[in-house]
């Protein structure tokens, strides 16, 4: 077996041959490469990021898998697709076979990346996927993951959702010089390789890890695998969620439980913050390197209110009801007289049904997405880029028109697409608009895996309910109260809101909060 060059080695040889830099070609190991067009086209945009959003943007979506006697590429394919909205930019797939590992990545969705051809060449029971929306690092072909290191007797593939607040630190620690980890997952590749046992084995990956997750901070959840290993790893605390269920006698692993749903998998549990869970042969086997002092549950509180698909389940509880009570508190606390109540598709839908519930007024439909407008580009200077509401959501004129209408949305983060949204609304013959937000305002940037807007693009940050009510041209606005929704999340703490009231849980680095004042990302 030959050995494509690797850029991140420098190097083409075969097995068992030395590099120029004395480390040794794994036995067994090939890497795919990009096709030669890989990344965006030139000067175009994604209709899935034309235009500010005014919703945080999603992490990263990841998916883990090893079953016996089987071939898991479509499982994989379908788990990821089950991921999709954690991330749009890029997709991959590594597969071992147990003697070698594929590994297959381009950007765009899962089914641009994949068909049936591509998962039909990726045989093998063990594969890990990932879906990538980018935090860290530019959106292009190389920060697409999972990335692949050859190092030992077999090499690793890694697969990380989330942000790692002490990347320079740790770049610095190896001797990496700067610029030459592209991203934090490129960095803790690095480190996780050079932390190999010198007489590599079975283990080495579980020892390289065990040494290597107690240096690092912020958040991250990864799936991981050599030639015979799965692993799953969730920070200490536990930023974002992962979860692990069992299919037959195999084990998988996900972001979120409808992708083991979607393959038949039984969901076991969530995994705990800061625990390591390696499946080698047999029964997982859960490890705990972090020290105690660390282990301190901060979940994002994003993913209840925006992230998480509504029939994923976090902390027990299915999210699609913990959706329908922060709208039922938001009926409580801010009540208003009013024809009917219609939610902003599709994340305001759930909260716009406890609404009407709880309030009694009638449940409607006020706006159509277009579900089918896919992954298609336009140039950046076409005017209708400004449109971009214009074409995912259209108005029914015949249910909202002379209507005192509510409009029931998860969050406003710049504000301009609510803007727009309600100028379709006011065309459309509405004749209030009442907008309720089943969250805070989000006033604070975040570093711990979502990709959010400078702190002055923040609608909230700097405005009063008020003037927010005036940039929207709305009737009245109301926000749920964060004790409100922590009430209906049924549980007092244990999440993460930096984003809501500033309070960060793991320190930010000075760098860091230099280099986001730079861009005006803190107040």
């Amino acid at each position: 077996m030959s050995f494509a060059k690797d850029p991140k080695l420098g190097f083409e040889g075969k097995p068992g041959q030395e590099s120029p830099s004395g480390s040794v070609q794994p036995k067994s190991i090939f890497k795919i490469l990009p096709p030669a067009n890989a990344g965006w086209p030139k000067n175009t945009v994604s209709l899935d990021r034309d235009g500010p959003a005014d919703s945080p943007e999603e992490a990263c979506g990841v998916f883990g898998i090893k079953l016996e006697n089987a071939s898991v590429s479509h499982l994989t394919f379908d788990g990821l697709y089950a991921l999709q909205h954690r991330g749009q930019e890029s997709a991959g797939i590594a597969v071992s076979d147990g003697e070698g590992i594929t590994v297959v990545k381009n950007m765009g969705l899962v089914s641009n990346v994949f068909d049936e051809r591509t998962l039909l060449a990726l045989p093998g029971g063990m594969a890990i996927g990932h879906t990538r929306y980018s935090t860290t690092g530019a959106s292009n072909w190389k920060n697409a993951q999972p990335i692949f290191r050859a190092v030992g007797e077999t090499g690793f593939a890694l697969g990380h959702n989330g942000n790692l607040t002490n990347t320079a630190e740790l770049a610095e620690d190896i001797g990496l010089l700067p610029g030459l980890a592209i991203s934090d997952t490129d960095a803790l590749g690095e480190l996780i390789s050079r932390n190999f046992p010198k007489e590599p084995d079975s283990d080495s990956l579980r020892d390289a890890l065990l040494k290597v997750l107690p240096m690092l901070k912020g958040a991250f959840s990864l799936v991981l695998m050599d030639l015979e290993n799965l692993i799953a790893v969730r920070d200490p605390n536990g930023f974002r969620p992962l979860c692990m269920g069992s299919l037959g006698s195999g084990w998988v692993f996900a972001s979120e439980s409808p992708a083991l749903d979607v393959v038949g998998a039984k969901f076991v549990r969530e995994l705990e913050p800061g625990e390591m869970v390696v499946v080698s042969q047999g029964e997982p086997k859960s490890y705990f390197p972090f020290p105690a002092e660390r282990i301190d549950p901060k979940l994002c509180i994003f993913e209840f209110v925006y992230f998480a698909r509504p029939d994923s389940r976090l902390l027990g509880k299915e999210v699609h009801g913990t959706r329908r009570r922060m709208g039922q508190y938001l009926a409580m606390t801010a009540p208003v007289e009013a024809d009917m109540v219609m939610g902003v598709p599709d994340s305001g839908v759930p909260a716009a049904e406890g609404y009407a519930l709880e309030s009694q007024i009638p449940y409607g439909q006020g706006l159509v997405k277009n579900r089918y407008i896919g992954r298609t580009f336009i140039t950046p200077d076409q005017a209708q880029r400004a449109n971009g509401v214009r074409r995912k959501l259209n108005t029914l004129t015949e249910n909202i028109a002379g209507k005192r209408l509510v409009v029931v949305d998860d969050s406003i983060v710049r504000g301009t697409t609510t803007k727009a949204m309600v100028k379709l609304l006011r065309e459309g013959g509405a004749k209030e608009i009442h907008l309720r937000i089943s969250s805070p305002p989000y006033k604070w940037s975040c570093f711990y895996g979502i990709d959010t807007p400078s702190r002055p693009d923040l609608l909230a940050s700097d405005r009063t309910i008020e003037e927010i009510r005036e940039y929207l041209n709305v009737d009245s606005i109301a926000y749920l109260d964060l004790a409100d929704l922590r009430k209906a999340i049924g549980a007092d703490n244990g999440f993460c809101d930096a984003c809501l009231t500033g309070n960060y849980p793991v320190e930010v680095p000075v760098r860091i909060l230099s280099a986001a004042a730079a861009e005006n990302r803190v107040g």
